[in-house]
């Protein structure tokens, strides 16, 4: 499925003369189009991430490697500004990398099921585990926007198409499988942390998605917790 662009995926740049309205949504002031020099309020969040000099101050050389990866993960506009969406998504790649090889650490995702597909909204991660033992991943997922949440709870997969097309959205739904109603697992082509998200279903790289339909058999149970950031 796919995401729509909305309050909750865009950095809004204001051009409101209006002070209040512009912090409250943690928007960029209005710059040109190319690129943005106001320092934001993840400056320092934002230049450690990037690997860049931490001094809480925007420069042309911190503007363009801001640029470089919203450009690279669908974060609109694409000026380089420090807001909230950027560090958002940094945070969220954070806290991916932290789970390493370990993502069940603290026993969410159940171990008395057998094979089981866990989703992590808060960390936007999915794995295949069978019992306590890791059998794929952890891997990226890219869940449903504000408005459209991937459903949280204990599911099973009930129908699977590998080349499903939706007639809702229109849309291609490669490797889909089924769990909770409208929502499954399916691969996207768009980036992983490409905003605000799906209409609720879990998308996944191709790779990724293959694996799972690999993996996972219609019966097979699912359980999906937390809550994605800014939903």
């Amino acid at each position: 499925m796919i995401g729509i662009r909305g309050r909750a995926g865009i950095e809004l740049a204001v051009t409101s003369l209006v002070v209040p309205m512009s912090v409250a949504l943690g928007a960029a002031p209005a710059q040109a189009a190319s690129c943005n020099v106001t320092t934001g309020p993840y400056q320092k969040q934002v230049e450690k991430f990037l690997g860049r000099p931490v001094d809480g101050k925007q420069s042309s050389a911190d503007c363009k490697a801001v640029k470089a990866f919203q450009a690279k993960h669908g974060i609109t506009p694409t000026q380089g500004y420090a807001g909230p969406l950027t560090w958002r998504t940094m945070s969220t790649m954070q806290a991916q990398k932290a789970a390493g090889k370990n993502p069940n650490k603290d026993r969410k995702c159940p171990t008395n099921k057998g094979r089981i597909a866990c989703v992590d909204l808060t960390r936007q991660l999915s794995w295949i585990q069978d019992g306590a033992k890791l059998k794929y991943g952890p891997v990226p997922v890219r869940t449903g926007r504000d408005g459209a949440e991937t459903r949280t709870g204990a599911k099973k997969i009930y129908w699977r198409n590998i080349n499903h097309w939706s007639t809702l959205y229109h849309v291609s739904m490669p490797y889909a499988q089924f769990f909770d109603g409208g929502q499954a697992f399916h691969s996207v082509t768009k980036s992983m942390w490409n905003p605000p998200g799906s209409a609720g279903c879990v998308n996944m790289t191709q790779k990724d998605a293959k694996a799972y339909w690999s993996l996972l058999r219609n019966g097979d149970d699912v359980y999906v917790y937390g809550r994605k950031p800014g939903t």
